[in-house]
């Protein structure tokens, strides 16, 4: 076993990794950029190392700077986590060329597995069925309206490189595949460096469920049981649970027997999750994540294993503790991850912030994986996950009243969260029936919109600018939030960021028609477009000089892995653009000034 590791992370799962080190008395080295050196995964490591100011580029992405502290630090291994480097196969190779272990699988098969279309091969010869597909990469908006009069529609584009919802995009006609193409493309681009995107149909009445497989050196090559992950909003998880109930034992097996023949087929080393798509007694390849999983708590709490104990003997070269497969699972284990965003009205928009007060439920079957402690910040930087709270009991029905228990003793003040959300959804009959998919969130639950101003610590007493707007489509009515006076200049009332799409979560049925946005305070909009929060701007649609339209979308503003466009408030044409490509800015900051034009009635 290793003496002392490095952790190429921060948050949650570096802290997580640290107590696993600590059982087994191996000291650990913690990595930080200069915003998180008071962070509780510093505070918490036996030594802690400055990768220096400035966006992740410049530190916890930084190969360099990480191996180079990793060695001077006397570190024998690097455990990368999830997120950030976890999935680089350059940095793995790096790592292991310095004369260092990589707590996870060869660079070759991150690489492989982690290039979505060269997946896709690797599951065709290992037998592992797939949803039809594009045959590679697609280059252009013409390869989906194709598919699309071949197979029909819901199609989804899919970033090659990467996932976690980033580059992905649902299109329901050929009208929408120009845009959605760019936008995936765009995004895949600023998360993963790498723009690949290709395309699959979609399942619109799918379960997402994924196995747990380990293998290690000496030829043990096993499945951990399952979990269903299937409550998502915008293609991330909400709530997962170990196991995924209502499935056959002849479904289990031969999903688990489909995961070891794909790590198999790519000499699989380390700790990985296979994802399927289920449509009744159909599974069919979804990807491969090839490092720990945020939901791996739950395995670990229905098998009685430590995940991370099992990497870190792996990565030393030992034997898996466990080398047989399909263990029978102890009782039900759910998760519910606690982030840093306001769900009132179903809108999940990022909301980082002071956490003022933090208080941990306890009693039986409870368990709190967290990164942050009372007093801690969560930066607008990072992913906005604050922690995750795991009920265990010897039934699903038991699990879910314990996580409700515990969820309505879990206090986090002085920002909103996903708290709200998580207890909706564990309340929901659906829910405890089996009968949700992957849709099944942003479609059929409605979240109460009157939680607006709570969740907003007092925002309408303190004139801060989110309002709202309820449309129907389909027969169904969806909240769209904008905002407005503080975004675009002191005392202005008009409307200029859209913190959510369009088609997220439905508004209250009874809002039809409420005319309930709250307004702004001020007067006439001063002519400035700010920023509505700190993020980075990922596009830029206007120039000087050009005439624009009221809600014509000027900038897209990326915070906390989230797109935001930017729109204009009012017919007008743009003055001088100050951002830039690429910019990281905080809220406030002056993007462009706009000349407003008056309209004839």
């Amino acid at each position: 076993m290793f003496k002392k590791i490095l952790i190429a992370n921060r948050g949650e799962i570096a802290v997580r990794i640290m107590a696993t080190s600590a059982d087994l008395g191996v000291k650990t080295v913690a990595v930080h950029s200069t915003q998180d050196a008071a962070s509780l995964h510093v505070r918490t490591a036996t030594q802690a190392v400055d990768l220096g100011d400035g966006p992740a580029a410049n530190n916890y992405l930084n190969h360099t700077k990480i191996i180079q502290a990793a060695l001077e630090s006397g570190a024998e291994a690097i455990h990368p986590g999830y997120g950030f480097l976890s999935e680089n196969a350059e940095f793995a190779a790096a790592v292991e060329a310095a004369g260092l272990a990589f707590i996870g699988p060869s660079a070759l098969a991150i690489s492989t597995m982690g290039e979505k279309v060269a997946a896709r091969a690797v599951a065709i010869a290992a037998g592992v069925p797939l949803a039809p597909g594009s045959n590679g990469v697609i280059e252009d908006a013409s390869v989906i309206t194709a598919f699309g009069e071949e197979h029909g529609y819901p199609l989804l584009v899919k970033a090659s490189a990467g996932g976690g919802g980033r580059g992905m995009r649902r299109i329901d006609s050929a009208e929408e595949a120009p845009a959605a193409f760019d936008a995936a493309v765009r995004e895949a681009t600023a998360a993963f460096g790498n723009g690949d995107v290709y395309l699959e149909r979609y399942l619109t009445a799918a379960r997402h469920v994924e196995v747990q497989v380990f293998a290690d050196a000496h030829g043990n090559a096993v499945y951990l049981g399952d979990r269903d992950c299937s409550v998502q909003r915008r293609h991330q998880k909400l709530i997962e649970e170990s196991p995924a109930p209502g499935l056959s034992d002849e479904l289990r097996a031969a999903m688990g027997e489909a995961a070891v023949a794909l790590a198999r087929e790519v000499d699989y080393r380390g700790a990985g999750t296979v994802e399927f798509m289920v449509e009744g007694e159909k599974f069919y390849f979804l990807e491969m994540n090839t490092r720990i999983q945020v939901e791996h708590p739950v395995t670990e709490a229905v098998l009685g294993l430590d995940l991370v104990a099992e990497q870190l003997r792996v990565a030393a070269g030992e034997p898996l503790s466990v080398n047989t497969s399909a263990v029978a699972p102890r009782g039900a284990a759910i998760e519910a991850r606690i982030n840093a965003e306001s769900v009132a009205g179903g809108r999940f928009v990022p909301s980082p912030g002071p956490v003022t007060s933090l208080r941990i439920p306890s009693g039986p079957g409870l368990r709190f994986d967290g990164g942050y402690a009372s007093g801690d910040t969560v930066l607008p930087f990072y992913d906005s996950l604050i922690g995750k709270l795991i009920a265990w009991a010897p039934t699903r029905e038991m699990a879910i009243e314990r996580l409700q228990r515990g969820l309505a003793e879990l206090s986090i003040e002085g920002i909103p969260t996903t708290i709200p959300a998580a207890q909706l959804v564990l309340a929901h009959s659906d829910f405890r029936a089996v009968k949700m998919n992957t849709l099944w969130l942003e479609s059929t639950v409605t979240f109460p919109a009157e939680e607006e101003t709570a969740a907003h610590d007092g925002a309408e007493d303190e004139g801060e600018p989110l309002t709202r707007q309820d449309v129907e489509v389909g027969g169904r009515y969806y909240s769209i939030p904008y905002f407005s006076e503080a975004v675009v200049g002191a005392g202005a009332t008009v409307a200029t960021a859209a913190p959510a799409p369009v088609t997220g979560a439905p508004a209250t049925p009874s809002g039809r028609g409420r005319g309930g946005a709250r307004r702004g305070k001020g007067g006439v909009f001063d002519g400035s477009l700010k920023a509505p929060m700190q993020g980075t701007i990922v596009k830029i649609n206007v120039e000087a000089g050009q005439p624009v339209s009221a809600g014509e979308v000027l900038f897209v503003l990326e915070a906390m892995k989230m797109e935001n466009p930017i729109t204009a408030p009012v017919d007008g044409l743009i003055g001088e653009v100050s951002a830039q490509l690429g910019q990281s800015l905080a809220a406030g900051t002056v993007l462009a000034t706009l000349h407003a034009v008056e309209v004839a009635a």
